[in-house]
């Protein structure tokens, strides 16, 4: 039997453009061990992992004339060495290099003959320390056959192997793939309907179909109904270039402000999650006025925001366990306690109607393991899924661990995402929280977010406005 990709899968490659790859990445700061840590160790480590984890020494084979969705072979010729790339800063490496570095090679569509992740070392940062960078295709990182790559560096023994240790299987001849492809064409008619991709314009029309997807898309679109975001200067044509820039903050500063806004009754009704988003909010509407843009008082920019829920099966690596919520930040509203609180009742809204137990504020410092990789890409692939015409951006916010890890000897420091931008979508925002800290990763479009920094200096501005702000009355 071949192993062929699912319908979203297979829909992730066909709308795939040049200034559109539909990878996800990460940035990992470490510090060395005394003894020293180097790209040969680094390359040994990533190839232990890989080794027991066979997706990742697989590459995509195309079914002749696409009569069926493409299928994972091993890849016989399989070369660590180009997948694990050696790089380096100019000395001292500061932290606005690092984040030129990362635009560049995000920008760059990953390798279709070779498997579908790349991973860089990269030296030279300030006060002696390094950098990992990864990026993995979105068909790839499904949560059940393969996790991410940060995720099998930082996590190794909370993601079981798979039967990888077997020698590469022969790769099936272009007869086989034809005959496999007729033979379900008769057994399954309607397949060959939802699987011909070569003309699909809209990654949504296919992911609707996916029955693997399992996310509450119908009941979430009828919430929002066909309403369409307003208007926004974040919606503009997307280029092959990118910006990049980190973001980090102090998660005691957001449980400060829930803790100090939200006294009383209403404690329970703001999450940490919703202390953000009201952070974001008061950087976007900054950084709207800052462009000469007008703010009333009505004004509101849509997010769709990828929320995490428990579904029973105890397992979060599951498309089943993310559901999307879509809320109208009111950046019009002049008071930021007032902000806090009109995000958490719509958020509150949302996660209440998906029928399931949402993420709350002890949920953000409490996962165990690095699964935050992973769980952004299910993400970026539930946002990938909608129609981009019903959200002017997506910020996913995934937990992280609340205690220093380690890869042999290296401690992780500080940790970013690196989400892809949509089409007709300037900015992307990921975040995680990791041993007491909350780390932004910006990514916008080159042309049209050319003052990406000044968003960045933004949130810095809004979190501080926030924890000067005091309890209103409406509040």
């Amino acid at each position: 039997m071949v192993n062929r990709l699912g319908n979203l899968d297979a829909a992730f490659l066909y709308v795939e453009e040049p200034t559109l790859p539909m990878h996800v990445g990460s940035v990992m700061v470490f510090d060395p061990p005394a003894e020293g840590f180097d790209y040969d160790r680094f390359v040994s480590v990533v190839g232990d992992r890989v080794a027991r984890h066979g997706r990742y020494r697989q590459r995509i084979r195309e079914v002749p004339g696409r009569l069926d969705n493409p299928v994972w072979v091993d890849d016989a010729q399989f070369d660590l060495a180009y997948h694990v790339r050696r790089s380096a800063l100019p000395t001292p490496g500061a932290r606005s290099d690092l984040e030129d570095f990362v635009a560049r090679i995000m920008a760059r569509p990953l390798d279709r003959d070779r498997p579908l992740w790349e991973a860089y070392f990269v030296e030279g940062l300030e006060g002696g320390r390094f950098a990992v960078v990864t990026k993995a295709h979105q068909a790839m990182v499904d949560g059940i056959h393969a996790v991410d790559l940060a995720h099998l560096l930082m996590d190794p023994a909370a993601v079981p192997a798979d039967d990888s240790t077997v020698a590469p299987r022969p790769e099936p001849s272009s007869l086989r793939l034809l005959t496999d492809a007729m033979l379900g064409s008769l057994l399954n008619p309607a397949r060959v309907v939802t699987t011909v991709g070569a003309g699909l314009r809209d990654i949504s029309a296919t992911g609707r179909r996916a029955s693997e997807t399992a996310v509450r898309v119908v009941s979430t679109l009828a919430k929002v109904g066909t309403r369409p975001a307003p208007d926004s200067p974040l919606n503009a044509h997307v280029g092959a270039a990118r910006r990049y820039v980190m973001v980090d903050t102090d998660l005691d500063d957001y449980r400060q402000i829930r803790s100090r806004l939200t006294r009383g009754k209403y404690v329970d009704d703001v999450t940490i999650n919703d202390v953000i988003l009201a952070t974001v909010t008061g950087a976007l509407r900054t950084w709207m006025q800052t462009r000469g843009l007008p703010v009333t008082s009505a004004s509101t920019l849509r997010v769709m925001v990828p929320v995490s829920i428990v579904d029973g099966s105890g397992d979060p690596l599951t498309d089943a366990a993310m559901t999307a919520c879509f809320i109208d930040l009111p950046i019009g509203e002049n008071t930021p306690s007032m902000r806090l609180h009109q995000i958490a009742f719509a958020m509150r809204q949302q996660i209440e109607s998906a029928s399931a137990e949402g993420m709350g504020a002890t949920s953000l410092a409490s996962i165990a393991g690095f699964a935050p990789p992973t769980l952004h890409t299910l993400g970026a692939r539930l946002s990938s899924v909608m129609s981009r015409r019903l959200s002017n951006l997506v910020i996913t916010n995934v937990p992280g661990p609340q205690q220093q890890l380690q890869v042999e000897g290296s401690q992780l420091v500080e940790t970013y995402p690196v989400m892809p931008l949509g089409r007709g979508q300037g900015l992307s925002i990921g975040l995680t929280s990791y041993d007491g800290r909350v780390y932004y990763g910006l990514t916008g479009d080159r042309d049209s977010m050319a003052d990406l920094d000044l968003l960045a200096q933004a949130i810095e501005d809004s979190l501080a406005e926030l924890r000067s702000a005091r309890r209103t009355r409406r509040a």
